[in-house]
Order: structure tokens, then C-alpha cells, then sequence
């Protein structure tokens, strides 16, 4: 087991990874504060026994599973649910899910009464390798992904691997996605990852990717944890990735994949990642858009999922669409494009 420690300027926080941290730390969290317990309906169907064991004293909200519901309703239910059990600044929320959940919990934990401490307890690849790490918190509005939220740091994360084994194929797609981005930013991930993409779908081989992307992740946070540079590098993948997302409801690893994919063939093509690297980063790509495999979306259709892409909150005040993108090993860059020019270019690279 790992124990890493994430310095935030706002916030100190420790992550425990590895099989048993749940049984070794999750039960002293919980002691000597009022609880409560944010999951979704399928992460509560499967692990029953585990909610009974840890937190039988706490107020369970069980929230519908899904992006559609990361929203101000549920946001709302939240808060209402937190105030009916009593809860004050000394007490304790645990988001245990995925992404989702954490987003939630993490914006709820953030907002009531001005902030309490809360724990991250994924449940999920993706939220393993990435989301339940770094403090970002967001609901999606008007049809936007996470444009209302905080940056606000859990007090722990523990990062356990025995909630991996009840994970769809589809979900394991999706934490893919991620640690394919991380490949794209660390030239030693990149390396494991190009070694082993014919293993993308061996759970000890993943999980042993895990420490590193959240090693790499904790110190991108700590140098900028409000995105104001080096965090924007988190992003690779992600602009074009949240607006296929969003318009054509696939899951977000699955929308990084394809979005890496796009905006690294466009990088290549201007010039901006070096060709090599990038042709072999397709690679890994490819064999994860491999992985649960479904029939590809009508990205001729890209068109209308641009709007989306165009009102990303990652865009700059002169109307051009920025992409993070991948340089070289173990670099990257910023890349911004005219409206007309990024739909073209990226629906070309789509097809």
C-alpha cells in the first residue's frame, strides 16, 4: 500500500492506495463526527454489506446513477437530505462512487455550511486513476459539463481495488481513457502503457498504473491547483472529448478517447506534436477504443457538437476553441483554433 500526500495551496490531503485501505482507514474516519454517505443506485445495489458495515450510524442519500443527474436536483435532494440529518461544521461527508459522485459530494461537502470535510472513496477505474484526486468539484448546467462548481480538496482519498472486480467492461473503458491521458503528459507512463496496450483490459496491469497517475496528478495540483497553467494539462483530450459527451451521450472515457484521438491527428497536421510520438500515442488510443467495443457514432454530425465545444469553459475570450494536446514524450501545449477551422480539422480526423 501507498500512502502519497497532496500539499494544495487551500488544502492538505492524503490518499492512501492499495488493496485493504479501505479496511485499514475507512472505519476511523468515521469515528467521533456525524456522517453522511453520498452513492448511487448501483454502486448501493452492489455493496450493500459494505454501507451496513461502515456506516450503519450515518444518513445514506442514495442519488440516481448517471451523468444526466449530476444537476442541480440532485445537488438540491443533497443539501436537503444533509440539513434534515443535522449536520454541522464538524461533520463528515463520503462520497463513495464514481465520478459523478464524487463531483457531487465534493460540491456539497464544499458549499454547506461554507465547507466540511469530506472523503473520496471511488469505486471506479476512472475515479481511481484520476477524478477523485485534485479537488475539482461541478455539476453541468444548461447543457454545459462542470461549469458550476469549487475547487475544493478531500481531507482523504482511499484508493482501494476491491471495488474494481463488479466494474462493467464499459466502465473499465472509461478509466482507460484517463490513464491514457496520463500517458500523454509522463514520458515513464507513456512507456509502461506503449509496453503493455496489448493489457489494457488485465486489472493487475492497470492497477498498477494507478499510483503513478495520481503521483503525477498530486504534483500537477500542488504547482497549480486553480488551472491557472500547468493543470490546463490535465485537459488533454478533453475539450473535444466533453462535447462528443455530451451531444452523443457517451460515457466521458470513451469521449477522451475519442477526443485524444481527434485533437492529436490535428496537432500532428499543424505541426504541433511531433510525429512519432503522436503516431505511437494513436496507437494506444486505438487499442483502447478497442476495448467494449460499440459502433462508432456519426461524427459527420460534429458539426452541431462543436457549439458545445465552443462554450467549454476552458475556451479563451477571443472565440477560438483550446485544446491541451500532446507534444512530445512527456510534453505538451496549448493549441487554439477559429470555430470554422476546429470543425473542420477535427471532424476530418474523426472520420
Amino acid at each position: 500500500m501507498e500512502k502519497l500526500t497532496l500539499n494544495a495551496p487551500s488544502a492538505k490531503g492524503e490518499i492512501y492506495i492499495g488493496k485493504g485501505a479501505v479496511q485499514k482507514y475507512l472505519r476511523d474516519l468515521t469515528v467521533g463526527q456525524k456522517n453522511f454517505v453520498l452513492t448511487d443506485d448501483n454502486v448501493y445495489a452492489l455493496y450493500k454489506d459494505f454501507f451496513a458495515e461502515y456506516f450503519s450510524d450515518a444518513e445514506v442519500f442514495v442519488m440516481p446513477a448517471g451523468e444526466e443527474n449530476k444537476n442541480f436536483i440532485t445537488l438540491q435532494r443533497g443539501a436537503e437530505k444533509m440539513i434534515a440529518a443535522g449536520l454541522r461544521r464538524t461533520s463528515r461527508l463520503f462520497a463513495v462512487g464514481g465520478g459523478v459522485v464524487g463531483d457531487v459530494g465534493g460540491l456539497l461537502a464544499a458549499l454547506y455550511m461554507r465547507g466540511i470535510n469530506y472523503v473520496q472513496v471511488p469505486t471506479t477505474l476512472l475515479a481511481q486513476v484520476d477524478s477523485s484526486v485534485g479537488g475539482k468539484t461541478a455539476i453541468d448546467f444548461v447543457g454545459v459539463k462542470n461549469v458550476l462548481g469549487a475547487f475544493y480538496q478531500p481531507q482523504t482519498v482511499l484508493v482501494d481495488p476491491m471495488f474494481l472486480g463488479t466494474l462493467p467492461k464499459r466502465e473499465w473503458k472509461c478509466g482507460v481513457g484517463e490513464i491514457v491521458k496520463y500517458a500523454a503528459l509522463s514520458e515513464d507512463i507513456f512507456a509502461k502503457l506503449y509496453a503493455g496496450k496489448d493489457k489494457l483490459f488485465h486489472t493487475e496491469f492497470l492497477a498498477s498504473l494507478t499510483a503513478d497517475c495520481i503521483r503525477h496528478k498530486a504534483g500537477v495540483v500542488e504547482r497549480d491547483e486553480r488551472e491557472l497553467g500547468e493543470r490546463k494539462s490535465l485537459n488533454v483530450g478533453h475539450t473535444t472529448g466533453h462535447a462528443i459527451e455530451l451531444f452523443y451521450g457517451l460515457s466521458h472515457g470513451e469521449s477522451v478517447l475519442y477526443g485524444m484521438k481527434a485533437e492529436t491527428v490535428v496537432a500532428i497536421n499543424r505541426g504541433v506534436c511531433e510525429k512519432e510520438y503522436g503516431e505511437k500515442l494513436l496507437s494506444i488510443v486505438e487499442s483502447a477504443l478497442l476495448l467494449a467495443p460499440q459502433s462508432s457514432p456519426d461524427f459527420t454530425r460534429f458539426c452541431a457538437a462543436a457549439l458545445l465545444a465552443k462554450s467549454d469553459k476552458k475556451n479563451g475570450e477571443d472565440g477560438k476553441i483550446v485544446m491541451s494536446v500532446a507534444k512530445t514524450a512527456g510534453e505538451w501545449n496549448l493549441l487554439a483554433l477559429p470555430e470554422k477551422e476546429y470543425v473542420t480539422e477535427i471532424t476530418e480526423a474523426l472520420l
